[in-house]
C-alpha cells in the first residue's frame, strides 16, 4: 500500500494525472483516492469535480475499454461485460461501450479464433476437437450460441 497523502491539493494534482494517462472508470478513482488515505466523502466530492472537469467520463471509459479489450485482447462481449460489471460500471454504460464493437468485425474475430484453435490441436476425434475450440472461445467471453452456429460452418 502507497504512503498516505494528506495534503488535499496534492492528492487532486495526482489524481487529475492518475485520469489524464488513460480513461478510468469512477471505481477505479475511488479506489486510488482511498490508497491515498482520503475519507470516502471527501472522495466524493474529487470525484463529482474530475466529472465536471471531464477527468473521468464513465462512458468514455467503457467505449474505450470495450473496443480495446475486442481490438486487442480478442475478447467476447460476455467476458467484456462481466469485467465492467466488477469495475461496478453502469448497465447503460455498458451498453454503449459494447456499440464500439462492429457486428462484421465480432463474426470474423471469432471465426479467426476457432481456425487459430483448430490448427492447434492435434487430436484425431473431431467431436473432441470441437469441444476445445467451443471451450477455447467461450471463456474468451464469446456468446455459446454464435460459437456454435460458428463451428456447424468450419
Amino acid at each position: 500500500m502507497k504512503s498516505k497523502i494528506y495534503n488535499l491539493k496534492e492528492v487532486k494534482s495526482r489524481i487529475r494525472f492518475y485520469c489524464a494517462k488513460e480513461d478510468r472508470c469512477q471505481q477505479q478513482v475511488m479506489d486510488k483516492l482511498s490508497d491515498y488515505g482520503v475519507s470516502s466523502s471527501v472522495s466524493e466530492e474529487i470525484l463529482l469535480e474530475l466529472i465536471l472537469e471531464k477527468y473521468v467520463d464513465e462512458e468514455r471509459y467503457a467505449r474505450s475499454f470495450c473496443s480495446g479489450k475486442f481490438k486487442i485482447k480478442k475478447w467476447g462481449r460476455r467476458k467484456i461485460i462481466f469485467e465492467l460489471k466488477k469495475k461496478k460500471v453502469s448497465e447503460v454504460c455498458i451498453q454503449k461501450g459494447l456499440e464500439e464493437i462492429d457486428e462484421i468485425a465480432y463474426l470474423q474475430t471469432l471465426q479467426h479464433l476457432l481456425e487459430k484453435k483448430k490448427s492447434m490441436i492435434n487430436d484425431t476425434n473431431q467431436f473432441v476437437r470441437k469441444k476445445k475450440m467451443v471451450d477455447y472461445v467461450v471463456r474468451k467471453g464469446f456468446e455459446s450460441d454464435l460459437v456454435w452456429e460458428a463451428i456447424h460452418n468450419i
